[in-house]
């Protein structure tokens, strides 16, 4: 009798059996016909070496075309640990002149990535190492040198807080971004940071086929392979060399802060902060010594004043209260404040004279605190922060601003946290004349200076202007257009206040330029730490505004006496004479990128 289920149970096991054979033999197929190339290559990659082409970083302009930050070719010892003998460490760093230990140490920090992947040990290594290691290279395997481009500062101009620096990337940077491997630089602060992306180009790969003790054997295709790198952007800056040169020497010694703007495009023509600290140290690795002496000082030099540095204005916040009261029809051009050397609000608050009744121009232009002491009675606090606001002070600008600070415009809620509702209104006095709990930063006050000067309008304030392609021509950055929206006709009268300041018989009449019609006002500030700070704000021409400045030099007493004399070289040097400057400005590709 037949067993038809056993048949059955044959019949379905020869079925499994034939469908997995075919299976198997169409993947045969696949494999070794169609992906053929594919597989060819993706096996050859266990004696293909890629080696990876670091592209050259772009490099930076002033206004005018001149060179401030290029490439110059350096030499980077490196080791991969795969090849490397490590009993060589002492001999090693003796002749790379490094710390024992030095080796080791970088070693085992990149001891989580593949020991295939060559380490930098040392940058900027001069030439007489370089020979060293070629007289020395059958005993020091795993050991070579590359050419890579460090930083330098062709025009003279350190711009330690403008341009910033890179440095060897992070373990925690490594895992945010893939285009970098160990050993990579990164922009770490400035511009070299804000425009990272933009600047470190497109990477490139050479592969190399190496034999089975990783020595290499010849270029893998003939090079067909390869990818060539791609060189980062250009990027031309606002800057002007002359006048940032200006800036920075004239801070030597000193304390503070310097930036100018070009009042209608909000483009920043300079911007110095002091002390500084040498750019070129941090071309390679850093000293040690360096870093722990700029750890040390007091000053803080890595500190940018001119973003991050919030005083109380003085006197140079007067502008901002003689604004919001005009615009809010509190006072007119022809109010007048009686003042008698001073006044009294529960005590006696004093004044530089007796200047008896005067109105808000000749108020600025003698810069009687009396006038403003009455005056943020009528404004109000709330008010305050708001005109304040308006003109951005007391928040952050952004863009390419990556290291800044917003302020205080204090209101009711904040002095509330302290003394609660019934809060004493005597502090309002203080903050008419720019005292007390206010702060703002250089480049608050002078962006405030560019809005008064330009009409209220400008556009948001940047460093970059642009982007050069191959071809040297410029694509304009696209900048949001800012527009104050006051009463032109306050706007008016105060400016012809900070002109009675330079040219009339104000604070600042050390500041003329002839032929050059300045505006501007001085500021004095109270420092509960030490001397008071001094400040000066003001702009050029006054009939067409190109330029407007913020300086604050520190603990060093009148602003117009510190501060208004660097403005004056800064304007004098900027507006002289075009055909004294050689300009090669680019052609405008485009008027937005």
């Amino acid at each position: 009798m037949v067993n038809f289920a056993s048949i059955s149970r044959q019949r379905i096991f020869i079925f499994i059996i034939s469908i997995t054979i075919s299976l198997f033999i169409l993947r045969l197929f696949q494999l070794q016909i169609v992906n053929f190339n594919e597989n060819a290559e993706r096996s050859s990659g266990n004696s293909v070496k890629a080696i990876e082409q670091i592209p050259l970083r772009g490099v930076f302009y002033d206004r005018n075309m001149q060179l401030l930050v290029q490439n110059s070719p350096a030499y980077t010892i490196r080791i991969t640990p795969s090849e490397y003998d490590t009993t060589k460490n002492n001999i090693l760093e003796a002749a790379l002149e490094l710390d024992r230990g030095t080796i080791k140490s970088i070693i085992y920090k990149n001891r989580i990535y593949s020991k295939h992947i060559p380490i930098r040990i040392k940058r900027g290594v001069d030439i007489d190492a370089i020979s060293w290691i070629e007289e020395n290279q059958e005993n020091l395997d795993g050991v070579d040198y590359i050419i890579e481009m460090q930083r330098t500062y062709p025009a003279g101009v350190n711009g330690a807080h403008l341009f910033g620096y890179s440095k060897e990337i992070t373990p925690s940077q490594l895992k945010k971004d893939s285009f970098y491997v160990p050993g990579d630089l990164v922009g770490y602060t400035g511009i070299e940071r804000t425009y990272e992306k933009e600047l470190r180009g497109i990477k490139g790969y050479k592969y190399i086929v190496v034999d089975s003790k990783r020595r290499e054997v010849g270029r893998f295709k003939d090079g067909e392979k390869d990818v060539s790198s791609v060189k980062g952007e250009d990027l031309v800056l606002g800057i002007d060399a002359e006048i940032q040169r200006i800036a920075e020497t004239e801070l030597v010694g000193k304390s503070g802060a310097v930036v100018a703007i070009e009042p209608e495009s909000g483009e920043v023509l300079a911007l110095a902060s002091a002390p500084a600290f040498d750019l070129n140290m941090f071309s390679y690795r850093t000293p040690r010594e360096y870093l722990e002496l700029l750890s040390r000082d007091k000053l803080k030099p890595q500190y940018n004043r001119a973003t991050m540095s919030a005083h109380p204005p003085g006197s140079t916040y007067k502008i901002l209260c003689a604004l919001a009261a005009l615009d809010l029809g509190v006072i007119t051009e022809n109010t007048t404040l009686y003042c008698g050397g001073g006044y009294t609000f529960g005590r006696f608050f004093k004044c530089h004279g007796a200047h008896g009744a005067v109105n808000v121009t000749h108020a600025i232009e003698k810069s009687c605190n009396s006038f403003f002491y009455q005056l943020i009675f009528k404004i109000g606090l709330e008010k305050l922060q708001e005109y304040s606001n308006i003109f951005f002070m007391g928040r952050k600008f952004g863009s390419d601003f990556r290291e800044e600070v917003a302020g205080l415009i204090p209101n009711s809620k904040y002095y509330e946290r302290f003394y609660g509702e019934n809060w004493p209104r005597g502090i309002l006095v203080s903050l008419g004349i720019g005292q007390g709990e206010i702060s703002a930063t250089p480049m608050q006050l002078a962006y405030f200076t560019a809005l008064v000067a330009n009409n209220g309008k400008s556009h948001q304030p940047h460093l970059v202007r642009g982007f050069l392609d191959e071809n040297k021509k410029l694509a304009i950055k696209k900048t949001e257009s800012v527009y104050v929206n006051i009463s032109p006709e306050a706007l008016r009268i105060v400016r012809e206040g900070m002109d009675l300041v330079v040219n009339g018989a104000g604070t600042a009449t050390n500041v003329r330029i002839p032929g050059i019609r300045v505006a501007g006002k001085t500021g004095t500030a109270q420092n509960p730490h030490g001397n008071d700070h001094a400040w000066f704000i003001g702009f050029a021409p006054y009939e067409n505004p190109k330029i407007a400045i913020c300086v604050l030099v520190e603990n060093s007493g009148f602003g117009s006496s510190n501060a208004a004399p660097i403005a004056k070289k800064m304007i004098e040097a900027y507006l002289k004479p075009a055909a004294e400057k050689k300009k090669d400005i680019p052609q405008i590709l485009a008027t937005a990128r």
